[in-house]
């Protein structure tokens, strides 16, 4: 039933019957005119929709809109961005393959791909982010199938050079996947520079408000998945009818996989009223980045200036080694997340932050709110010292996630934290 049907089934005939914003379509199942037609839609399910376990219109909404912001082709929602991490490797990969990814990623992630994947027979080849293209090339094996990175890593804040490893990527004949979390497309359009399909943690900025979690798939719609590595894009799925993805859907091969095979079968979809409270945050996500990036600048540079503080990473910092690349990527700035060492180590870093009164400690970040964490205790606990090491964690490290308060207040909120170290 259509909104003008409901409308009039309410007694009301409207001017205009376009609604203002997403409607929630709530709602598990969708009725068909016949057997003929269900039939035809389990043959081929981008016929019409099936079943809310992996799609519904208020999300499929949310994934045109976030396709477009990304210049791709078509999107998949997930329920996390852990979900839309492993979903994008799983609809390429299988036991016995391998993939490259950089050491300056989440920690959650590299403990998905270092332990979980390695479990179901994938294994994942960590390069530091800042490898010569020699040493990249080098780590390259004949079952290699893609190569990830995150354009700002939480929270090492390494900047990836998109296209030094898209064009190696491009060299073996595999996809670049790329972790857009941080920067959202109104920072930095990851497949404008190569890549082939971006993901996002959508609980992050593009919500804003920390109110659901959730995660998205872009697909650029520009690989080449009949190149002769992918036989699962070119041979018949006997699970679909002996449907061929790439003669079939074309450039859309790929999005149109990860939905009719992994979403179909893990369900890790959000539900209509996440996708809703979603696009609230996308309505206001270019005005809320710009401000993200102008407060964190003002922070980032008086912590420079402190005393107290021994090492500040921002990329927005001309002193900054990836200054460069970021001037490069994200020239409109490099989001609200800063991490800074505080001289005296993991007991002056736990002191510091329990003394501030409006950040708050928690575990997230990109929130309209101020928020820190130590990741040496939380998010990277996981870790190993020497993966701490190589994910550039130190253990007087504290993630800042700058929101969108008084930057007065910000930066009293800090000073007096400063003072309770004397």
């Amino acid at each position: 039933m259509n909104i003008e049907t409901k409308c009039l089934h309410a007694g009301y005939t409207p001017k205009n019957t376009e609604p203002r914003v997403v409607p929630i379509v709530q709602s598990t199942t969708y009725v068909y005119d016949s057997t003929d037609d269900v039939a035809a839609v389990f043959d081929d399910p981008t016929k019409s929709l099936i079943y809310s376990r992996f799609e519904n219109p208020t999300v499929m909404a949310v994934e045109e809109k976030i396709a477009a912001l990304e210049g791709g082709i078509g999107a998949m929602c997930t329920s996390s961005g852990q979900a839309a991490s492993l979903c994008s490797l799983l609809n390429i990969l299988q036991a016995g393959d391998s993939f490259i990814s950089t050491t300056t990623i989440y920690g959650g992630t590299v403990n998905l791909f270092a332990v979980t994947l390695k479990k179901l027979g994938i294994e994942c080849i960590f390069v530091d982010p800042d490898a010569s293209e020699e040493e990249i090339r080098a780590a390259f094996k004949p079952n290699t199938k893609a190569v990830f990175g995150e354009t700002i890593a939480n929270p090492a804040l390494t900047v990836f050079d998109i296209e030094k490893f898209a064009k190696i990527a491009h060299e073996n004949n595999v996809p670049l996947i790329v972790d857009n979390t941080f920067p959202t497309p109104i920072l930095c359009r990851p497949i404008e520079h190569g890549a082939d399909i971006v993901i996002h943690s959508t609980s992050k900025y593009m919500d804003g408000h920390a109110v659901q979690v959730g995660g998205v798939i872009v697909d650029a719609g520009t690989f080449n998945w009949a190149n002769g590595k992918f036989p699962e894009f070119t041979e018949p799925d006997e699970s679909y009818h002996g449907i061929v993805y790439t003669q079939t859907y074309g450039k859309a091969a790929y999005i149109i996989k990860a939905r009719m095979q992994l979403m179909r079968d893990f369900g890790c979809y959000p539900s209509a009223q996440s996708a809703f409270y979603l696009n609230l945050g996308l309505e206001t996500l270019s005005i809320r980045m710009k401000q993200y990036c102008e407060n964190a600048k003002i922070v980032s540079e008086y912590l420079e200036a402190n005393d107290k503080v021994e090492s500040v990473n921002y990329p927005g910092l001309k002193s900054n080694k990836y200054h460069a690349l970021a001037e490069k990527y994200l020239p409109l700035g490099c989001s609200g997340v800063i991490s800074f060492v505080i001289k005296g180590g993991r007991s002056a870093a736990v002191k510091f932050m329990d003394s501030l009164k409006l950040a708050s400690n928690e575990v997230h970040v990109a929130d309209i709110r101020t928020c820190v964490l130590h990741p040496a205790s939380a998010t990277h606990r996981q870790l190993t010292d020497e993966q701490l090491v190589a994910a550039g964690i130190n253990g007087g490290m504290i993630r800042l996630s700058v929101g969108l308060e008084n930057i007065n207040d910000i930066l009293d909120d800090l000073k007096n934290a400063f003072a309770a170290l004397d």
